[in-house]
């Protein structure tokens, strides 16, 4: 063989095969379309069952837009709530140890209002704190009445602190706390019981161990604590530097600390033991707790939930793939004949399987596509009309989507499999 000639030979080979590449995806793009026209067609020939088989897709894939939509709307509802008590906040309190002194006693070492004012110097993420006098004290209203009441001596910013919502009157302020003015907040509970109404509560006068107070405003906690936090039904806030007096002490039961940042809360939850323990004896334990730790385990829940609802709904999907299964299979029973004549006129196994195939997933996805609209109407109408910012997770418009992609071709694949291998003689034999 000449040399010379091979590379020419080369090039007719390439130049022949890559022409015959080309009528091969020709030929498969004719069929393809054919494919899809045909399976428009027996569409429009019997829309009605068609319409039916459908009908299963959208409610199962109306159903995953709507189950995703509750679960991340209560998934922000519950985080809310806790954001409300405070997911920046950090509560330091004394937990015990101390030092033994040298008649071999335990004396505790509580916290201070010097530690507050330390971590504050040192922790410029802290935006507010407020130190928590705790007394127990009967207290006197008008006619003789005496109550045992829950006192709390606390600071101004105690309020932006605890999240608390000044319902009546106001809250005590800088000029108070300076002047040790003898003012108090209380609960809604607490005015209710004793005067009535909060309305009436504001301006009352009251004593603790014959010291006169004036109520000027009730409060209540940004979301229900159930009595878990320090704040009970009964309680009253006074300025901290009225509150010293009664206790005869600088020490405090807990000091509230609020983050600019919710990022800022697990470094300056250990800054804030540090400081504190470098302040006190080796042996004295003191523990800061937040609430990020709560908030991420509620996250994980809510997400936990919405994922088991989402795999109920996508049960919904699979009834609906059985339908279609059906009626392909009752469709493919009646086009025997016209599946003999395409057959004798050429089709291959493989073009009438695409066409089975491609009905089957025409309908599911047309039930998926009505049925993510309607789902999606719900919600968008809502954020439209009203205020409420319900989310919508574009996920899952992906996911109802590809799911119904998939019931079709999985659902669709043995009607089809069975049409391609029917013997076309055998099939126009049938009647």
């Amino acid at each position: 063989m000449n040399p010379v000639l091979d590379p020419v030979k080369n090039a007719q080979d390439a130049r022949q095969q890559a022409f015959l590449q080309t009528l091969k995806d020709a030929r498969r793009t004719i069929a393809l379309k054919e494919t899809i026209k045909l399976a428009v067609d027996s569409f429009r020939a019997s829309k009605a069952r068609f319409a039916l088989t459908a009908l299963g897709m959208v409610i199962g894939s109306a159903s995953v837009i709507l189950v995703v939509t509750i679960g991340m709307t209560g998934r922000d509802y519950a985080l809310s709530l806790i954001q409300k008590i405070g997911t920046n906040m950090v509560e330091l309190e004394y937990a015990g140890g101390g030092a033994v002194g040298q008649e071999n006693v335990d004396y505790n070492d509580y916290l201070t209002r010097d530690d507050e004012k330390a971590v504050v110097a040192e922790l410029p993420a802290v935006q507010y704190s407020s130190p928590v006098l705790e007394m127990h004290d009967r207290i006197s209203f008008g006619g003789g009445v005496v109550k045992d009441t829950l006192v709390l001596g606390v600071v101004p910013q105690y309020e932006q602190v605890r999240n608390l919502i000044i319902t009546q009157g106001r809250f005590m302020d800088d000029e108070d706390e300076a002047a040790h003015i003898k003012c108090a907040v209380v609960t809604i509970p607490f005015a209710r019981e004793m005067f009535g109404s909060a309305d009436a509560a504001v301006g009352q006068n009251f004593t603790i161990s014959g010291i006169p107070f004036t109520i000027i405003g009730t409060f209540r906690e940004g979301v229900d604590t159930f009595g878990q936090s320090e704040i009970t039904d009964n309680t009253i806030l006074v300025p901290y530097s009225v509150g010293r007096y009664f206790t005869g002490s600088d020490n405090v039961k807990q000091i509230y600390f609020s983050l600019r940042s919710m990022d800022d809360v697990p470094d300056a939850t250990a800054a804030i033991v540090r400081i504190v323990k470098a302040r006190h004896k080796p042996q004295s334990v003191y523990k800061a707790t937040n609430l990020k730790e709560l908030l991420t385990t509620a996250a994980q829940i809510a997400t936990g939930l919405t994922a088991v609802l989402i795999a109920v709904a996508m049960v919904t999907l699979a009834v609906g793939g059985v339908g279609i299964m059906n009626i392909m299979l009752a469709n493919v029973r009646a086009r025997i004949r016209e599946i003999g004549i395409r057959k004798a006129l050429g089709a291959t196994s493989r073009e009438i399987r695409l066409q089975f195939l491609a009905e089957a997933v025409m309908i599911s996805l047309a039930g998926g596509v009505v049925g993510t609209i309607l789902g999606l109407a719900l919600p968008v109408a809502v954020r439209l009309l009203t205020d409420y910012a319900i989310p919508i997770s574009p996920w899952s418009i992906i996911a109802a989507l590809g799911v119904s992609l998939v019931v079709g071709v999985v659902f669709g694949t043995v009607p089809a499999t069975r049409a391609a291998q029917m013997d076309p003689v055998e099939s126009l034999k049938y009647e």
